[in-house]
Protein backbone atom coordinates (compact mmCIF):
# COMPACT_ATOMS: atom_id res chain seq x y z
CA UNK A 1 0.00 0.00 0.00
CA UNK A 2 2.81 2.73 0.56
CA UNK A 3 4.50 1.86 -2.91
CA UNK A 4 0.72 3.02 -4.20
CA UNK A 5 0.89 6.09 -2.01
CA UNK A 6 4.72 6.71 -2.72
CA UNK A 7 3.99 6.36 -6.28
CA UNK A 8 0.82 8.65 -6.71
CA UNK A 9 2.76 11.11 -5.03
CA UNK A 10 5.65 11.29 -7.29
CA UNK A 11 3.96 11.23 -10.13
CA UNK A 12 2.11 14.39 -9.27
CA UNK A 13 2.90 17.72 -10.81
CA UNK A 14 4.69 19.53 -7.96
CA UNK A 15 3.69 23.52 -7.86
CA UNK A 16 7.26 25.38 -8.45
CA UNK A 17 8.56 27.00 -5.41
CA UNK A 18 10.11 30.24 -5.17
CA UNK A 19 13.82 30.12 -5.54
CA UNK A 20 13.95 31.67 -1.95
CA UNK A 21 11.55 29.15 -0.59
CA UNK A 22 13.63 26.71 -2.48
CA UNK A 23 16.59 27.61 -0.34
CA UNK A 24 14.69 28.12 2.50
CA UNK A 25 13.80 23.89 1.96
CA UNK A 26 16.98 23.40 1.63
CA UNK A 27 18.17 24.76 5.10
CA UNK A 28 15.19 23.20 6.70
CA UNK A 29 16.40 19.97 5.10
CA UNK A 30 19.56 19.66 6.14
CA UNK A 31 18.60 19.52 9.98
CA UNK A 32 19.03 23.59 10.31
CA UNK A 33 16.56 25.34 12.88
CA UNK A 34 14.37 28.16 11.58
CA UNK A 35 16.92 30.90 13.58
CA UNK A 36 19.88 29.57 11.97
CA UNK A 37 18.08 29.47 8.71
CA UNK A 38 17.13 33.02 9.00
CA UNK A 39 20.79 33.78 9.85
CA UNK A 40 22.04 32.28 7.54
CA UNK A 41 19.24 33.79 4.85
CA UNK A 42 19.66 37.36 6.31
CA UNK A 43 15.90 37.08 7.40
CA UNK A 44 13.87 37.03 10.34
CA UNK A 45 12.67 33.83 11.82
CA UNK A 46 9.02 35.23 10.96
CA UNK A 47 10.08 35.03 7.53
CA UNK A 48 11.12 31.79 7.37
CA UNK A 49 8.20 30.29 8.78
CA UNK A 50 5.96 31.94 6.30
CA UNK A 51 7.92 30.79 3.60
CA UNK A 52 7.82 26.67 4.98
CA UNK A 53 4.15 28.09 5.81
CA UNK A 54 3.78 28.56 1.45
CA UNK A 55 5.56 25.64 0.91
CA UNK A 56 3.40 23.43 3.19
CA UNK A 57 0.19 24.99 1.12
CA UNK A 58 1.59 24.66 -2.00
CA UNK A 59 2.36 21.33 -1.88
CA UNK A 60 -0.42 20.06 1.24
CA UNK A 61 2.63 18.49 3.41
CA UNK A 62 1.94 18.84 6.93
CA UNK A 63 5.11 17.82 8.82
CA UNK A 64 8.99 18.52 8.74
CA UNK A 65 9.86 14.92 7.75
CA UNK A 66 7.58 15.23 4.92
CA UNK A 67 9.68 18.31 3.77
CA UNK A 68 12.45 16.84 3.78
CA UNK A 69 11.57 13.89 2.25
CA UNK A 70 10.39 16.58 -0.66
CA UNK A 71 13.52 18.16 -0.53
CA UNK A 72 15.81 14.71 -1.41
CA UNK A 73 13.66 13.89 -3.69
CA UNK A 74 13.94 17.36 -6.01
CA UNK A 75 17.69 17.05 -4.96
CA UNK A 76 17.73 20.44 -3.12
Amino acid sequence: MSLTLATLHTEAPVPALAPREQETLRHIAAGRTYLQTARHMGLSKHTVDAYLRRIRAKLNINSTAELTRLAISLGL
